[in-house]
């Protein structure tokens, strides 16, 4: 990524926007949506159509612009499901060919690592800013992106309960901006190093809010960061508090859950012992996308949300706060299944896709249930190769942590209908062996391994 090369870059950029102001940012999207806490879950009119619109670069006018973007469509795209869809802002300097690839980290990092743990789950878009930023001069940036959007999901069947913005550096402050003016649009954003650079019209409303930031950040100070993430600790009704963060040299990460927020729209603060970067690693000076922790925890951030009313699920980060220094994600939600095992465990199917790094990896585990009658509350059994441990996990508890696991549903992803399909995942660390379970079973019953 170059991240050194940009950072004087980034704080000319700050410099100048502060000393500027705010810009005033347009609102067509988001004037004609609803509440996202009283929207049903809804599918857009692409649904049902054979898309024209295919993977890779497009173009569209914008603000009398030409305007460059990057689109990647899952492989086994269903035009008749609804699909998760984020988008990933670059930062100062960089591009959406960067995001889009992964850079010198390759596809582990593309899109800061959510494709790869997506398991074709999920529509992403990569933008393309204007002189490689994110300046948002008289709210383009926002035009731009609601206009990707109207496009896409007039050709694509998108869930608009499910959108999600991401980045870093700039990129961070062109999400905590689509945070401010498109709290409708938007059901969660993840706010990387960032700062107050592309404006915040509105800023009133709430939103899922995750702010990552280092504490030595010598190009945005983190001061900056606890200021986006404050708005909306207010917004969300949360507890306000003063974060533990770890200190200089410790080289580790403290991730907080802020408690008391309005149902369904939880915050959390991720603080590193770390300069500027989106992909540090604990116990080390250097940044790798292939190891960092943020990707799982962005993706357990943004994966807890479940279709149709905005509601707080049980194992929502708002219900607990988490202050204990971590060496890799925070620990799962230790609440018990809401429901008991029960029917419906006649066929299911398990897709397991792991990225691994030298001791570590992250498992996420698509489960679907190909019966034909409804499971109400389940738990899956597999086996992890010898030499492996979890070490942390999301929508699911784990238990054990190596040898004959089981993964037991939360609250809020209990009930499978025929043909629906669950994600749950784990970090886990390995001596050597980092390979996948080669079985499973579900309520009892073994599953097809896809």
């Amino acid at each position: 990524m170059r991240q050194k090369s940009i950072f004087a870059a980034v704080a000319a950029a700050a410099l100048l926007v502060l000393a500027t102001g705010q810009t005033a940012l347009s609102d067509s999207l988001g004037s004609a949506k609803t509440s996202s806490a009283s929207a049903a879950a809804a599918t857009t009119a692409g649904c049902g159509k054979t898309p024209t619109l295919r993977s890779g670069s497009q173009t569209i006018t914008t603000s009398g612009k030409n305007r460059s973007w990057i689109l990647r469509i899952p492989d086994n795209y269903d035009n008749t499901r609804p699909y998760r869809l984020i988008i990933a802002y670059h930062w100062l300097n960089g591009t959406a060919q960067i995001v889009d690839s992964g850079g010198s980290d390759g596809a582990v990092w593309a899109y800061y690592g959510l494709k790869q743990v997506s398991n074709n789950s999920t529509i992403f878009i990569a933008p393309q800013g204007i002189n490689n930023g994110w300046g948002n001069s008289n709210g383009e940036d926002l035009t731009f992106t609601d206009d990707m959007l109207k496009l896409v999901e007039s050709n694509l069947c998108v869930d608009t309960t499910q959108r999600f913005a991401l980045g870093w550096s700039y990129g961070g402050a062109m999400s905590f901006a689509v945070a401010c003016a498109r709290p409708t649009v938007f059901r969660a954003v993840a706010v990387y190093s960032g700062a107050q650079l592309s404006g915040c019209n509105g800023g009133t409303q709430p939103v899922a809010y995750m702010g990552i930031h280092g504490i030595h950040d010598s190009v945005l100070n983190i001061s900056q960061g606890r200021s986006l993430r404050d708005r909306f600790v207010s917004n969300n009704g949360c507890t306000p508090q003063s974060p533990r963060e770890p200190s200089q040299g410790s080289l580790t990460h403290i991730i907080t859950a802020y408690s008391g927020c309005r149902a369904g729209y939880p915050v959390v603060w991720a603080a590193f012992d770390g300069d500027h970067t989106p992909s540090p690693n604990d116990g080390s000076t250097s940044t790798s996308g292939a190891r960092t922790w943020t990707t799982a925890e962005v993706w357990k951030f943004f994966t807890q949300f479940q279709s149709g009313p905005t509601t707080s699920p049980s194992a929502s980060p708002s219900q607990s706060p988490s202050q204990s220094p971590s060496q890799s994600p925070s620990q799962s939600p230790s609440q018990s299944p809401s429901q008991s095992p029960s029917g419906g465990t006649g066929a299911c199917r398990v897709t397991a896709t792991v990225n691994a790094w030298n001791n570590g990896l992250t498992e996420n585990l698509a489960i679907t249930n190909t019966g034909s009658s409804t499971i109400n509350g389940w738990s899956l059994v597999f086996t992890l190769p010898g030499g492996q441990t979890i070490t942390s996990g999301w929508n699911a508890t784990y238990s054990p942590t190596s040898g004959q696991v089981t993964a037991k549903n939360m609250s809020y992803n209990g009930t499978l209908a025929p043909g629906g399909t669950t994600e749950v995942g784990f970090q886990a660390n390995h001596t050597g062996n980092a390979g996948k379970p080669t079985s499973f079973t579900l309520n009892g019953s073994p599953c097809t391994v896809a």
